[in-house]
């Protein structure tokens, strides 16, 4: 490899953080993840599987796991954090007393904090001072953790304000499963990566009310608008929204089972309450969250997200999810290319 062997933190004992470690070990890289439950790293210690989050899965030796920040963070030269947007300024600063010098950081997790509207890289450069970062790394795509864990083909991206490390990161990552390419569009990436999950719970939302592929089709395709449209709006390069972090991440999440947030969407299409659904969940919905957020971004870009404000009128305006559609679908008449025209030159006026 062209950056050798690491020794990498992996802060978050969770499914994507468990699949990324086995990731790594393959790699031949030293893993150490951490994790607040003790059952688990346990488990990972001694049997090397968590099979609270990815049961039957073994892990590689050079994957251990710990409770001690300290330990898990001494001598390490990647730290990767693989914990929920909600979490990360709660978790950061426990980091930082045990960090003595500039490290690589790569964050994991695809959502927007609803108030401060900061993508999660955003969130970092707060948190982290500069003489404790070399640099902030997103990696984001396509990428079930149950398919990664099994070693199935999966393609995501990195990117990052320094594209020589963002190359690090794809180089510490890559193999024959998982294939890593880089992209400098940082905001793109990120906004992607996080407005995909407000679709994939509106298109389980569909699949609980009984709707068919026609409906799922135009959701996805609307829903690439609207992310495109927000995104660019923000700087991102439309071209982005082609790609892996865009249609790839937005496809994967509202059309499989392994997508909590399309199985939430689908719960409550199915009428069950907000808070009923978050209870039986057990992990973190990120786009419920988002959704909050983006609904904030819209109106402060003055950006036109018709599925996402039905999606925030349903989730904290209690409107019901029938109604919600019938108002969609009679909205007033539109021209389709003059959407697409309008993303595509967003770069370009100012």
């Amino acid at each position: 490899m062209k950056y050798g062997k690491k020794t990498v933190a992996m802060i978050g004992a969770g499914s994507w953080g468990t699949a990324l470690s086995l990731v790594l070990g393959d790699n031949g890289h030293t893993v150490r993840i951490w994790g607040k439950d003790a059952k688990t790293i346990s488990d990972i210690n001694t049997i090397h599987q968590n099979n609270r989050y990815l049961p039957g899965i073994t892990l590689p030796d050079n994957v251990v796991a710990d409770t001690d920040l300290k330990a898990t963070l001494q001598g390490v030269d990647v730290i990767v954090l693989a914990v929920p947007t909600k979490a990360m300024r709660e978790v950061i600063p426990q980091l930082l007393p045990f960090i003595d010098e500039a490290k690589t950081f790569v964050h994991v997790s695809k959502g927007i904090e609803p108030g401060t509207l900061l993508r999660i890289s955003e969130i970092m450069e707060e948190e982290i001072p500069e003489s404790k970062k070399k640099s902030i790394v997103v990696l984001s795509g396509p990428s079930h953790a149950e398919e990664v864990s099994l070693r199935q083909p999966t393609t995501v991206t990195v990117s990052s304000k320094d594209m020589k490390e963002a190359e690090l990161v794809q180089d510490v990552f890559i193999n024959n499963n998982f294939r890593v390419y880089t992209n400098s569009d940082l905001v793109g990436v990120e906004i992607g990566g996080a407005l995909k999950n407000i679709i994939a719970v509106c298109a389980g939302i569909a699949d609980g009310l009984g709707f068919g592929d026609n409906a799922k089709a135009a959701l996805i395709t609307r829903g690439l608008t609207e992310m495109a449209r927000l995104g660019t709006k923000m700087g991102a390069n439309p071209l982005t929204f082609a790609g892996l972090t865009g249609i790839g991440d937005l496809i994967v999440t509202c059309t499989s089972v392994h997508s909590r947030n399309w199985r939430a969407g689908n719960m409550i299409g199915k009428g069950h309450a907000l808070e009923e659904v978050l209870e039986n969940m057990g992990m973190v919905v990120e786009g419920i969250r988002t959704t909050k957020a983006a609904h904030q971004l819209s109106e402060k870009y003055h950006v036109s997200m018709p599925i996402t404000s039905a999606l925030y009128n349903i989730l904290f305006n209690d409107e019901n999810a029938k109604d919600a559609v019938y108002n969609l679908m009679t909205r007033g008449k539109t021209n389709e290319m003059e959407d697409l025209v309008t993303i595509l030159a967003a770069q370009y006026i100012e």
